[in-house]
């Protein structure tokens, strides 16, 4: 298993993570509506917005798996917001980086990711509106532009809740 790498700026990556103030928030219909519209194109068991912070990926909204977290080091996201750029994976048993992964060993199995980066500002990739599949799959390209499309609704909702997140603050004060 190949762990993610860390963003080259780490540090002002979490400072944008924080400030969304949506890890361990509640959940949200918006963003609910969104993954399970996901699992529904794509036809597959199970698809998540994910968050990532020092040691771990949050799961904003997450359909067809039970836990709301993973830690960091063993997530496929982890690469993507490392990267910023989205990721397939076909097969993860025929992929080095994931072969021996403890998700891919075990529950839930995973065969088949596709992740696109989230961003709140050009240079804060802070997650993911992932894919995940119990069977190897081609993902075509597409495929590749509805997810695009997807995460750019995961965006504006994120963008939304800044909005309610600055607004709640400026009644406050």
């Amino acid at each position: 298993m190949i762990a993610p790498d860390m963003p080259h700026n780490e540090a002002e990556r979490l400072t944008v993570l924080r400030d969304l103030q949506l890890l361990d928030s509640e959940s949200d219909k918006g963003f609910d509506r969104l993954t399970e519209l996901a699992t529904q194109i794509f036809d597959v068991p199970m698809s998540m917005i994910t968050l990532i912070d020092e040691e771990r990926q949050w799961f904003k909204s997450h359909q067809g798996l039970k836990v709301c977290e993973t830690p960091r080091r063993i997530s496929f996201c982890g690469h993507v917001v490392a990267d910023g750029q989205p990721m397939v994976v076909n097969n993860a048993l025929r992929d080095a980086r994931f072969s021996d992964n403890p998700l891919v060993t075990g529950d839930p199995f995973i065969r088949f990711y596709a992740g696109y980066p989230l961003f709140v500002e050009p240079e804060a990739c802070v997650g993911t509106l992932c894919l995940i599949g119990m069977l190897p799959r081609a993902f075509e390209e597409t495929d590749m532009q509805r997810l695009k499309l997807l995460a750019a609704q995961a965006e504006e909702l994120i963008q939304l809740h800044i909005l309610r997140v600055q607004a709640n603050q400026r009644d406050r004060a």
